[in-house]
Formats: C-alpha cells, structure tokens, sequence
C-alpha cells in the first residue's frame, strides 16, 4: 500500500449537527469515520479534519462551539487541522500546500454537507488531478426541500461514480469495500 493517500474529513463541526439542522444517519456516519480515521492512522496515512471558518460572519466563528469538532469524532495528536474559508476546501487554504508537503496523491473524502462542502471538494479536486476515493457512507447531509437528506446521497454518489475525471481517478466506495482494500 503506496503511502501517497490522505482522509479528509470535511465539516464535521457541532455547529453543523444541531436540533435546527438533523443531518442523515449523523451516528453511523461517524462510527464509519472513526473507524477509517483509525485505520489510516494504523497505517501512518495522514487524517485531516477540515473546519469551516466563518471569518466574521458570525457562524462557525473559529474557537466558538460552533467551529469546534463534534464531541463523538475521535482525533488524534497527530491528525492535521486546516481551516476553510468557502464551499471548496481547497480555496485560499492550507490544504492545497499541506497535501504537496505531504506528497499526496489520492483523497478519501468524508464530512458534511454532501450538496454543499463535500461536492465542492470533489469538484476541485478533480480538476487539480486528484485521485479521488469518496466514502459512499461516510458522508451526510440535511433534508431539502425537494429531496430527503438519503436522497441527496444516494444522488451524489451516482454523480460521482459517472464522473469523467481529469487525469486522476474517482471511485465512490462504502467503507467495507474500502476496508477490504486495505487488508
């Protein structure tokens, strides 16, 4: 197993899971984080929590409750925090310089919100040639509208599957054909 992968985990803050804003199966798709979270680390891969910033709009203030990760999400010493400042992680971040330095090239994404953070992510990082592995369960988001929150993820991740990427590679994957993988 090539040493190039990283797992983001994207929004996964207390100001994101409130009574106001249920998100989908909120208890299993942490459960299945923890549990990729511990297998990267087992395996010396890079786990990065990403937080939204809310930079002055007064939410998601940075050391507010709001920007803080939830209380269930095992991180560890050496996982990497970086803040973000819009839908798309990689925008005015430190991700971009953070995964160059850390040499890699294949993204597992998980986090929140499926039609919102998590598409923006996977849209940029394929345009910067990512090999991309989205979690198919290990991503959530809240009810809309016109579509009920499971919904959402099911259509994400047929959207993803049939992605023409650019010179990297997408694969959505649940977490046990991920840990098979692994094994």
């Amino acid at each position: 197993m090539s040493s190039n992968k990283a797992l983001l985990i994207i929004d996964m803050q207390k100001g994101s899971f409130t009574p106001k804003t249920p998100r989908y199966d909120t208890e299993g798709t942490v459960t299945r984080i923890n549990h990729l979270a511990n297998t990267f680390r087992k395996l010396d891969l890079p786990v990065i929590y990403i937080q939204h910033d809310g930079n002055g709009s007064g939410e998601f203030e940075k050391n507010t409750p709001t920007w803080e990760i939830l209380d269930e999400l095992e991180v560890a010493a050496t996982d990497i925090l970086i803040d973000k400042y819009a839908n798309d992680v990689f925008y005015q971040s430190t991700l971009a310089a953070t995964l160059k330095a850390l040499k890699v090239e294949e993204l597992f994404i998980t986090g929140c919100a499926t039609d919102f953070c998590v598409e923006a992510t996977v849209q940029s990082a394929i345009a910067k040639d990512y090999n991309i592995t989205v979690v198919a369960d290990g991503h959530t988001t809240g009810e809309r509208p016109h579509m009920t929150a499971k919904d959402v993820i099911i259509h994400y991740n047929w959207v993803w599957r049939n992605m023409i990427p650019t010179k990297g590679k997408i694969k959505v994957r649940s977490l046990k054909e991920i840990n098979q993988r692994f094994n």
